[in-house]
C-alpha cells in the first residue's frame, strides 16, 4: 500500500526505532508513547485491521502474538503488560495497517478493562 505509514516503515522509507524483527513481523517504538514501554507490532503483510488479519491468515495472527512475547521479554515487562488492537476510527485506529500496541512499565492509565 503506497500511502500506508507502516508499509513505508517496512520499506525503509521512514525510520523507526526497532525492538524486534522476525521473518513475518516488525516491532518498533511508538512515536507518541502512552506508557513507559509502548511498542507497536505489525505483520509485514498488509491487512487493514485485526479482524481482516484473523480471517485471512490465522497463522500470521499467531506470529504477531508470538512477537508480543519476544517484545515483552526484551523489554522486561513479561509479568505485567497490555496488548491492544484498535479497529476502526471510532475506536482510535489511525493507521489502517493492523498493529498491536504493547504497553507496560507503569501503572498510570492502566485501569482494568
Amino acid at each position: 500500500m503506497e500511502d500506508c505509514l507502516f508499509c513505508k516503515i517496512l520499506a525503509g522509507e521512514i525510520p523507526a526505532s526497532l525492538v524486534h524483527e522476525s521473518e513475518s513481523t516488525l516491532a518498533f517504538r511508538d512515536i507518541s508513547p502512552k506508557a513507559p514501554v509502548h511498542v507497536l507490532i505489525i505483520p509485514k503483510a498488509h491487512y487493514a485491521n485485526v479482524a481482516e488479519l484473523g480471517a485471512a491468515d490465522p497463522a500470521l495472527a499467531g506470529e504477531v502474538l508470538a512477537a508480543v512475547d519476544a517484545v515483552v521479554q526484551k523489554e522486561g515487562i513479561r509479568d505485567a503488560f497490555r496488548v491492544v488492537f484498535n479497529t476502526g476510527p471510532s475506536m482510535g485506529q489511525s493507521v489502517f495497517h493492523v498493529h498491536a500496541h504493547v504497553l507496560g512499565g507503569g501503572t498510570a492509565g492502566f485501569g482494568a478493562v
